[in-house]
């Protein structure tokens, strides 16, 4: 079994196409897709599945069954049900879909899902089975991906594409789904996009390099001098940089350092299935930067939403924000203005198809799209974040039409442009090229160096940990039990 593209054009939007793509994928063989941000890794895999118009060449493929599972994907499933939502302008009751009935078409019932060995096994590989019975909006991003993975998997694919497949997912659920591939590779060909080369399986059989929207080069497993050449190339350092200055007219930062910025006293966030946090203490101090870590739905998200009110929760416990006490009167602006704010669930809801220049200013104004004229001062500043990550030749081009990796680089900078006094990173790596990782944890650590920010910063990955963040809180249940437990410390 193949794929073949010969002479292949393909046209994804009107600014971004794959040209002169000459590739075969055959069975047997396992690709890694590598390049920059914007190169068209991810459009060249999505073309193996059926993506894209194609305008000129061919494409002939005999696999029989071809599985793609990517942040495109991901944020499909999740926009067919917020369509769900909208119902009610046709008097229609919404009714949600339940986690289990998105794993198979097949399948009517838990029981009969449960009855496939294959299904069985990957939902107790997975620590999936508590929550079959969940709203598929009430998953967590990581536990989104686990329901891609799995569904894909269970349709025992000829090909399958995985897309950035460990971005999301905690340490240990890594490692599971780094042994499940190893243990299938023999059955199923396997093509991959990957930014960290230490993620990159080590049953991979070919390189491929994707530049401008062209499969430039292939190289062999073999031949290790054109590889370690490729790493060189696709790492290089980074220069010297300052970050752009703040705009007084937005930014008022009343606090001084050591000033309590958040202060939660024995928080609790309870659902019909359980607990998700519970007592819960936590004082950040302005200066002070946090990482917070946990699995998969041990409650991370919904532990920052509490601090930046967009958790209905935060009004039922006892949470002190940037001088108010929540529920006392204040308005969300109030909180918001003084935060800096990115995280998965975000970029999957940054659907306006603005410029993306006006996507980095509307972090001035904490909208999603641009709704009042900035000042030129404001302007300028946005120009110099968006040099700052290589993408001023870009600022006039709708924001949907960017690459994954280039939105994300675009909504950290939106979430930095103001110099919030709480500056909230949730795995903001995910999706970027080694050298934007570089480039953004370089940021960050700059950040880290400053007395009028604080920093809160999820990561699981330990090769992305900031010097300058010292301290630790560590939420250690997830989402199926209701004894949550969680620790606090300082790192050593």
């Amino acid at each position: 079994m193949r794929s073949c593209l010969t002479d292949l054009n393909v046209e994804f939007s009107p600014t971004f196409s794959l040209h002169g793509i000459n590739w075969s994928v055959e069975k047997g063989q396992h690709w890694v897709l590598v390049g920059q941000n914007g190169a068209g890794k991810s459009a060249l895999a999505a073309v193996l599945a059926g993506y894209g118009d194609i305008q000129q060449g061919t494409l002939v493929s005999d696999f029989e069954h071809i599985e793609l599972v990517s942040y495109e994907s991901q944020q499909g499933l999740i926009e067919q049900e917020r369509e769900k939502d909208a119902a009610d302008i046709l008097d229609v009751i919404p009714v949600p879909t339940k986690v289990y009935e998105l794993l198979s078409v097949n399948v009517q019932s838990i029981d009969e899902l449960l009855s496939l060995p294959l299904c069985k096994r990957l939902i107790e590989l997975f620590e999936f089975s508590p929550l079959l019975t969940r709203d598929f909006s009430a998953l967590s991003t990581g536990e989104t991906r686990k329901l891609l993975l799995i569904r894909a998997l269970i349709a025992k694919p000829d090909l399958l594409i995985l897309d950035e497949p460990f971005d999301g997912l905690d340490r240990n659920m890594q490692q599971k789904l780094a042994e499940l591939i190893t243990e299938l590779h023999a059955d199923i060909c396997m093509v991959f996009v990957i930014n960290r080369w230490s993620e990159i399986p080590p049953f991979v059989t070919h390189y491929g390099w994707v530049s401008q929207g062209c499969l430039q080069s292939s190289v062999t497993i073999e031949d290790k001098i054109a590889i370690s050449d490729l790493a060189r190339l696709l790492t290089l350092q980074h220069t010297r940089f300052s970050l752009p200055a703040s705009d007084s007219s937005v930014t008022h930062n009343p606090f001084s350092h050591g000033d309590t910025l958040v202060r939660l006293n024995n928080v609790a966030i309870h659902y019909p299935q359980g607990a998700i946090i519970e007592a819960l203490t936590w004082e950040i101090k302005l200066g002070e930067h946090w990482q917070l870590s946990g699995p998969n739905g041990s409650g991370k998200t919904c532990l920052l939403q509490l601090i930046s009110g967009d958790h209905p929760q935060c009004y039922v416990n006892d949470i002190f924000v940037f001088g108010f006490k929540r529920g006392s009167g204040e308005s969300i602006w109030d909180i918001k203005k003084n935060i800096g704010f990115l995280s998965n669930a975000f970029h999957l809801s940054y659907r306006v198809n603005c410029s993306l220049l006006h996507a980095v200013l509307s972090g001035f104004y904490d909208s999603i799209g641009l709704y009042q004229q900035p000042t030129k001062k404001q302007i300028y500043l946005a120009k110099l974040w968006l040099a700052l990550i290589g993408l001023d030749d870009q600022q006039n081009t709708p924001f949907q039409q960017l690459s994954f990796g280039d939105q994300r680089l675009a909504l950290i900078v939106r979430a930095m442009v103001k110099h919030p006094p709480l500056l909230i990173l949730d795995e903001p790596c995910n999706g970027l090229d080694e050298i934007n990782r570089q480039r953004i944890l370089a940021v960050i650590e700059t950040i880290a160096k400053s007395t009028t920010t604080s920093i809160i910063y999820v990561n699981h990955h330990s090769d992305d940990v900031i010097a300058g963040i010292k301290n630790h809180i560590l939420l250690e249940g997830d989402s199926s039990r209701s004894n949550v437990r969680y620790a606090c410390d300082t790192f050593q």
